[in-house]
């Protein structure tokens, strides 16, 4: 990237501040000096006006991010009123306007889109090169912010989280649960990174294949009430049926697991839900029978609580992806979370 004489003086002063910083100076919401100075210093006074730039800089790519400074004053654990005044200084420094504000609209300036477009150049580039200066043993450090589904995020995922913390302990981790985990922005929401049940259609997204969830269907052995385990695909349709919304509604597709052949059912589900959980519940009163990931339902089967129908028959199974925008840099602790992840989940899914 090409600068200007400001620009690299800008630079020089930046790398005076920020020297001592951890890896990510994304998301690090303070300087703090490598060395103590006494205040008043020539020295002491450099760091501090290179480190309230660097700042600043940092808050308006932050509001311009998040879309608003309520938003961003959130995602940077401080208020509104700081985030105002940290812009209105930062305009005021340059002598331009760099957003347009009313009661419900945020635009940038012309001024605005070049220095928003520089700012995070020059603030990614430095948060890369203080972590290729760091090297292999930086820790990373700060908060995490993650979404994962209730059925996972609440059983599977928990072990390789801790196991994540207890290896970066200056880690703090925000353990988001959605069903629906397909994050609209992530940038706007302040989320690092998803675990996503399904394909990722979304090709501005990183997705990094964790595991897959094999689907089988199964009922409560009431719901039979004697009648021989139907083997068949077609002896399926007559059951009594639940639906999980999020991935079939009105039919289902199955394939053998020898032949490849498929099969497609139709079927009148007498309860929905978009809960895995609620699921497996329902199926276990008798309600219905349904189709489900088998790691959910691998107890029921040992203790006979349900029983495996036509079991030579599977839906595809689905794919498990840890998903993340596109960026020039990934931080320290994304970068130590994918790799937990990636070793930890086909592990907790039984391979």
């Amino acid at each position: 990237m090409s600068v200007d004489a400001d620009e690299r003086q800008f630079a020089a002063e930046c790398c005076v501040a920020v020297v001592s910083r951890a890896a990510d100076l994304l998301y690090i919401r303070r300087m703090k000096p490598l060395i103590s100075l006494p205040s008043g210093s020539p020295a002491a006074s450099q760091l501090s006006g290179a480190g309230d730039r660097l700042e600043l800089m940092q808050t308006f790519v932050r509001i311009v991010e998040a879309g608003n400074l309520s938003a961003a004053a959130v995602q940077m654990g401080t208020t509104q009123p700081t985030i105002s005044r940290r812009l209105q200084t930062l305009e005021k420094s340059l002598g331009v306007r760099l957003l347009n504000r009313s009661t419900h609209t945020m635009r940038l300036t012309a001024d605005g889109e070049k220095c928003f477009e520089r700012a995070r150049d020059l603030l990614a580039n430095w948060a890369a090169l203080e972590s290729d200066l760091r090297g292999v043993g930086e820790q990373p450090e700060g908060v995490l912010r993650v979404v994962a589904p209730h059925a996972f995020g609440q059983e599977r995922l928990v072990k390789p989280l801790a196991d994540y913390l207890k290896r970066y302990p200056r880690m703090i981790v925000e353990w988001l649960l959605h069903d629906d985990s397909a994050v609209q922005d992530f940038i706007a929401a302040g989320i690092d990174c998803a675990i996503q049940v399904g394909e990722v259609s979304d090709a501005a997204l990183v997705a990094i294949k964790l595991a897959e969830v094999p689907r089988i269907v199964v009922a409560a052995p009431s719901l039979l009430d004697g009648a021989t385990v139907p083997e068949h695909p077609a002896d399926l349709a007559d059951l009594p049926w639940l639906a999980l919304r999020t991935y079939y509604r009105g039919e289902l597709s199955l394939r053998h697991v020898v032949t490849g052949e498929v099969q497609t059912v139709s079927i009148a589900p007498r309860m929905s839900t978009d809960s895995l959980y609620a699921l497996r519940s329902a199926a276990l009163q008798g309600v219905g029978a349904c189709l489900s990931s088998a790691w959910v339902l691998a107890g029921d089967l040992a203790e006979r609580r349900l029983v495996h129908l036509a079991p030579q028959w599977q839906a595809a199974a689905l794919p498990v992806n840890l998903i993340y925008p596109y960026a020039r840099f990934y931080p320290a602790r994304l970068r130590c979370f994918i790799d937990v992840m990636r070793a930890a989940v086909p592990e907790v899914l039984g391979g």
